[in-house]
C-alpha cells in the first residue's frame, strides 16, 4: 500500500481547499455560468442590473464586498424560510456529518427519516405516512403517481396559472404555457379555473379523474382559492372517488400564517400534501409527500412492491437532520406566529397606499406571501406611459419597480410571473418590523418616483422597452 493510499481521512481532506478555490476563481462566477451553464441567466442579470456579487448572508440579509447590506424579500423562491445560515440548522448539519452514520445503505431503517416523518405528521393530524424525495417537483410527481395508482384513473385536474414543477409529470399540471411550450407530448391532464366548482364538477363527472392538484394560494400572481372552494372541491372529488392533492411546496411550513395554507379553511383534509423548500433549511434539498394510510398501503401492497416508488437520495441523513432542525426552530422561535403578525403588518401598510398611488391596483395574500399588483392609471400622462409599456410587453412596469428597489434601496424582490404586473413578496419568515419599515419606505420612494413621471423608474423603462422590442 502506498503512502497516499494509507493516509488518514483528515490528511486526505487537506488535498482540497474550498476556500482557496473560491478565493482564486470566485471572481469568474458570471463568466463560468456563461460558458458552462445556462448562458441566458447572466445575460438577463446584466440586462436588468442584477449582476451583483454577494459575499455573505445571514437571516434575511446579504452583504456585498463593500459591506453594503441587502434585504432579501425573495428567500430563494421560498427555500430560505428561516433565512440564511440559521445556527440551529448549521449545528444539526455539523452534528450529522460528525456522526459518520451508515447512511443510504438501502437495506436498513435509519432513525432520522422516521423521526422527521413523525414531526411532520404531528402538524398534519389527518395524514399518516410520508415519502421523502429531493425537491418540490419530486413531491408532486409522487402525489400524481400515487393518485393514479390508487384510483385506477388516468387524469389529473389542475388550475389555470398553476405552478407545480418542471419535470414531465409536474409540467403536465403546470398552468403556464410558457413553461410547457415545446415539451409535448405531456400527460393527458386538464386545467380548470381556480374557484370554479361547476367546471370541476363537469370534469369529474366524466369518471376518469384521479385527483385535483391545487395550490391554496397560487404562486403565480398570488391568487387565493375563494372561501369555501377547497372544502367543496374535496367533497365533490370524494363523491366521484377522486382525491384532493394540496401543493404546499411554497405555501407550507408557516409561509401564510398557518403551518399549511389549506388550514385557513375549516374542514379541508387533503388526501395528499406536497411540501419542500423551507423544510430544507436552505441547505440540503428535500421534498416530502404526506398521505393517508390507505393510499400508501395500496401503493406498497406487498413485499414485491417495496421499491415500486423510491428515490436514490431520498431520506438521506443530512436532509433529515436539516428538516428536524427546521421544525424545532419553528416551534421554539414561534416562526408561524411571526409570519402571521409581520405579514399582516406589511400587507396592511401596503394596502394603505392604494388610495395614494393610482398605479397601485391591489395588495393581497396571507402571512408572508403577498402580491402587489399594478394597473392602468387614471391620469392622462401616466396612462400614455403605461400604454407604451403594455404595447412593448406586459409585465414591464412591475420589473421597473423591482429594479430600483434593488439598485437604489438594496432590496431583492421578484416579478410574480411572466407577463404579470405583480410583484411577489416571500421573504424569510424571520423578518421583523424594522424590515417592514425598510421595505415600505423604499417602495413608497419608488412609487413617488414613478408617479412623478421621471427618474430611475422611467429611465429603466425605456431600456426595457428597447429590449422587449429587440427580442420579438
Amino acid at each position: 500500500m502506498t503512502t497516499a493510499e494509507s493516509a488518514s481521512p483528515s490528511s486526505r481532506a487537506g488535498e482540497f481547499d474550498l476556500g482557496a478555490l473560491l478565493a482564486e476563481r470566485g471572481a469568474e462566477r458570471y463568466e463560468l455560468h456563461t460558458r458552462y451553464l445556462n448562458h441566458q441567466l447572466p445575460r438577463m442579470l446584466h440586462t436588468i442590473g442584477f449582476d451583483k456579487v454577494y459575499e455573505r448572508a445571514e437571516g434575511a440579509h446579504f452583504w456585498d464586498a463593500d459591506g453594503n447590506d441587502y434585504l432579501d424579500m425573495l428567500a430563494g423562491f421560498g427555500v430560505m424560510g428561516l433565512g440564511r445560515h440559521h445556527p440551529v440548522v448549521r449545528k444539526a448539519l455539523h452534528d450529522v456529518l460528525d456522526a459518520s452514520l451508515a447512511d443510504l445503505t438501502r437495506f436498513d431503517c435509519q432513525p432520522l427519516p422516521g423521526l422527521l416523518a413523525e414531526k411532520l405528521l404531528a402538524h398534519s393530524p389527518h395524514l399518516d405516512r410520508v415519502f421523502f424525495g429531493n425537491s418540490g417537483t419530486e413531491a408532486v410527481e409522487t402525489a400524481l403517481k400515487f393518485a393514479r395508482f390508487v384510483t385506477g384513473k388516468p387524469r389529473i385536474l389542475y388550475c389555470d396559472h398553476a405552478f407545480h414543477g418542471l419535470t414531465t409529470g409536474s409540467l403536465s399540471v403546470n398552468g403556464e404555457s410558457g413553461f410547457r411550450d415545446g415539451f409535448a407530448p405531456l400527460l393527458p391532464d386538464t386545467a380548470v379555473p381556480l374557484g370554479d366548482l361547476d367546471a370541476l364538477a363537469a370534469e369529474v363527472r366524466k369518471g376518469d379523474v384521479a385527483a385535483l392538484i391545487v395550490e391554496p394560494i397560487q404562486g403565480k400572481g398570488v391568487h387565493e382559492a375563494p372561501p369555501g372552494y377547497l372544502r367543496a372541491a374535496q367533497e365533490l372529488l370524494h363523491r366521484h372517488k377522486a382525491l384532493l392533492i394540496a401543493d404546499e411546496v411554497q405555501t407550507g411550513l408557516g409561509r401564510t400564517g398557518d403551518f399549511y395554507a389549506y388550514q385557513h379553511e375549516d374542514g379541508v383534509e387533503p388526501d395528499l400534501v406536497c411540501v419542500a423548500k423551507a423544510l430544507s433549511g436552505g441547505y440540503v434539498p428535500v421534498g416530502a409527500t404526506l398521505g393517508k394510510d390507505w393510499i400508501f398501503k395500496k401503493v406498497y401492497s406487498s413485499m414485491d412492491r417495496v421499491l415500486v416508488h423510491s428515490a436514490s437520495f431520498g431520506s438521506n441523513a443530512q436532509a433529515m437532520a436539516a428538516g428536524l432542525a427546521v421544525l424545532s426552530v419553528m416551534e421554539t422561535e414561534q416562526i408561524v406566529a411571526n409570519a402571521r403578525a409581520t405579514g399582516d403588518l406589511l400587507r396592511s401598510r401596503l394596502s394603505a397606499l392604494t388610495d395614494k398611488y393610482e398605479l397601485l391596483a391591489d395588495v393581497r395574500g396571507r402571512g408572508l406571501m403577498i402580491g402587489i399588483e399594478f394597473g392602468r392609471p387614471r391620469s392622462l400622462k401616466l396612462r400614455s406611459r403605461w400604454a407604451m409599456l403594455q404595447a412593448a410587453r406586459k409585465g414591464l412596469f412591475a420589473q421597473m419597480v423591482v429594479v430600483p428597489l434593488l439598485q437604489k434601496h438594496r432590496i431583492l424582490t421578484q416579478v410574480s410571473g411572466d407577463h404579470l404586473e405583480v410583484i411577489k413578496l416571500i421573504p424569510p419568515l424571520v423578518v421583523d418590523e424594522r424590515d417592514v419599515d425598510r421595505f415600505v419606505d423604499a417602495f413608497t420612494d419608488v412609487m413617488d418616483d414613478a408617479h412623478s413621471g421621471g427618474g430611475l423608474v422611467w429611465d429603466f423603462g425605456r431600456t426595457l422597452i428597447k429590449q422587449a422590442v429587440a427580442n420579438r
